[in-house]
C-alpha cells in the first residue's frame, strides 16, 4: 500500500469519535451472558454506516456483532477481534461504573480496561479505512465476541458457524508495544464437597461439608502439577480458588446457621501451560484430594467440568494454551506496522508479562486455522487502593493507526 493512502487513512483515525465510542460502550452494562444491549447498539452503529452487519445468537436471546468492510473479493481477509462482555464489579470501585470520565489521557469506566478500550479501537482503525474512501481488496471483518470471560464462547460460536478469515488481531489491551503471540491455558472447574444436614442439637450425626471444604482447600495448596517448563511462561502453572459457597441444599440455603451445611462448592482457576491437558490436571488434583479419605470415611466430593450451569456467567470452556510461532506473516505485519506509527520497535515480540500467565480468545482462532496476533492498548486498574478501570486515550489512538495500517498491508494482498 503507498504511502498517500496511508498519510489518508491515518488522518481519519479521530481521538474524539473513538473516546465518544468508547464512552458509549462504558454507558451500556455487558456483563456475561448478558451483552445483548451492547451488541444491538453496535449493530445500528454499524449499520449506520454501510457496513455489513451480522448480529449472530450465540444461544438463545444472546448476540454478538460481527461487522464486515466488504472488499472486492479478490484480496486476503483479516479479523479484528474483541469481546463486548466484562469482568464483575469489585469492593474497591470508588467512581461511578456507567459515567465515563476523561482525566488527563484516562478515560475511566467499568469494562474500558477489559476491553471495551480496545473494541473502540478496533473499530476507529475500520472507520479511518471507511470515512478515507479507501476500497480493499480482501474483507475487513469486526468482530464484536460474547463470552471471553466464560472461554471465549462468542468467538468458539463464531468459528463454529463457519466464518474464516486469513489472519486476525485480538486486540485485548495486552499494551502499545507489545506483539504477543503466546499465553497459557485456562480450565475452571467446581469441586463439591457432601455432608449430611441436621439440627445442631443434633450434631453428632450429622457431616459438615464446610468442614470438609476446608481439608480440600488445604489439600490443593500443597498440589504440585506435573508438566514441562515453558521457557516464556516460567510462573506457570497457576491455581487459584475464586469462589466459595456452603449451605443446605442443592440451592446452598444461607439463612439457616442452626443447621449444618450439606453441600458446599468452590471454584478453581487453574492456569496451565502447552503440554498439560484437563485430565492430566485432574489427575494431579485428585492426588492431593483423594487421599484425605484415607482417614476420613465421611469424606466424599466431586470435581466437575465445566461448573454447574445454574451459576450465571460460569466459565463452561476450555482455553487451550496459544504459541504462534513469531514468524507469521500477521505478527510480522503488525511489528512492522507498530514501527510506523511510532518510530520505535515494539518492546516485545512473543510473550509479554505478566499479561502472557492469562490467556483469550486467540486459541479458538489459531485452532481453527487462522493465523493471530495480540495487539490491544495500554489499561490500568488497581491503584493507590481504587479498582477502577480505566484506558489511555493515546493508546486507544495508537492501536487504531497501528490496525488500520495492518488492515491496509493484509486486506491489500491479492490473491
Amino acid at each position: 500500500m503507498d504511502n498517500t493512502t496511508q498519510n489518508s487513512v491515518l488522518q481519519k483515525v479521530d481521538e474524539q469519535s473513538i473516546v465518544k465510542l468508547a464512552s458509549e460502550l462504558i454507558k451500556i452494562p455487558s456483563f456475561a451472558p448478558g451483552e445483548t444491549p451492547v451488541a444491538e447498539f453496535l449493530g445500528g452503529y454499524f449499520r449506520e454506516r454501510g457496513y455489513q452487519v451480522d448480529m449472530q445468537e450465540v444461544e438463545p436471546g444472546r448476540f454478538q456483532t460481527i461487522a464486515t468492510l466488504k472488499g472486492s473479493g479478490n484480496g486476503k481477509s483479516l479479523m479484528l477481534n474483541g469481546h463486548i462482555d466484562i469482568n464483575s464489579l469489585t469492593h474497591g470501585q470508588k467512581r461511578d461504573p456507567w459515567v465515563p470520565s476523561v482525566e488527563g489521557d484516562r478515560l475511566y469506566g467499568h469494562g474500558i480496561q477489559n476491553m471495551k478500550g480496545g473494541v473502540a479501537a478496533m473499530i476507529g482503525a475500520a472507520e479511518a479505512i471507511r470515512l478515507s474512501g479507501t476500497k480493499l481488496e480482501g474483507d475487513l471483518v469486526i468482530a464484536c465476541v460474547d463470552g471471553e470471560t466464560q472461554g471465549g464462547e462468542g468467538s468458539y460460536h463464531l468459528m463454529q458457524s463457519g466464518l474464516r478469515t486469513d489472519m486476525a488481531v485480538v486486540a485485548e489491551p495486552f499494551g502499545i508495544g507489545n506483539v504477543t503471540t503466546v499465553h497459557a491455558g485456562i480450565v475452571h472447574m467446581a469441586i463439591h464437597t457432601y455432608g449430611v444436614t441436621g439440627h445442631i442439637s443434633g450434631i453428632e450425626n450429622t457431616v459438615n461439608a464446610v468442614h470438609k471444604m476446608a481439608n480440600v482447600v488445604n489439600a490443593l495448596q500443597q498440589t504440585k502439577f506435573t508438566f514441562q517448563p515453558h521457557p516464556g511462561l516460567p510462573a506457570m502453572p497457576r491455581m487459584n480458588i475464586g469462589s466459595i459457597i456452603g449451605g443446605r441444599g442443592q440451592s446452598y440455603v444461607l439463612t439457616e446457621p442452626p443447621y449444618i451445611p450439606d453441600l458446599c462448592t468452590i471454584f478453581v482457576d487453574v492456569h496451565f501451560v502447552p503440554g498439560m491437558t484437563v485430565d492430566s490436571i485432574v489427575a494431579d488434583i485428585k492426588r492431593y484430594i483423594d487421599p484425605l479419605s484415607d482417614n476420613d470415611p465421611d469424606f466424599k466430593y466431586e470435581i466437575q467440568i465445566p461448573p454447574p450451569d445454574s451459576f450465571k456467567g460460569r466459565r463452561r470452556l476450555v482455553m487451550d494454551p496459544l504459541d504462534v510461532p513469531i514468524d507469521e506473516f500477521i505478527v510480522q505485519t503488525v511489528a512492522k506496522c507498530h514501527e510506523e506509527v511510532t518510530e520505535t520497535p515494539p518492546n516485545v515480540i512473543g510473550t509479554s508479562l505478566p499479561m502472557s500467565y492469562s490467556a483469550n480468545d486467540t486459541c479458538h482462532l489459531w485452532n481453527a486455522g487462522i493465523p493471530c496476533v495480540l495487539y490491544g492498548p495500554d489499561v490500568g486498574q488497581y491503584q493507590d487502593g481504587v479498582d477502577d478501570g480505566f484506558v489511555s486515550i493515546s493508546a486507544m489512538v495508537t492501536c487504531a493507526k497501528v490496525l488500520a495500517l495492518t488492515a491496509l498491508e493484509v486486506c491489500s494482498i491479492k490473491v
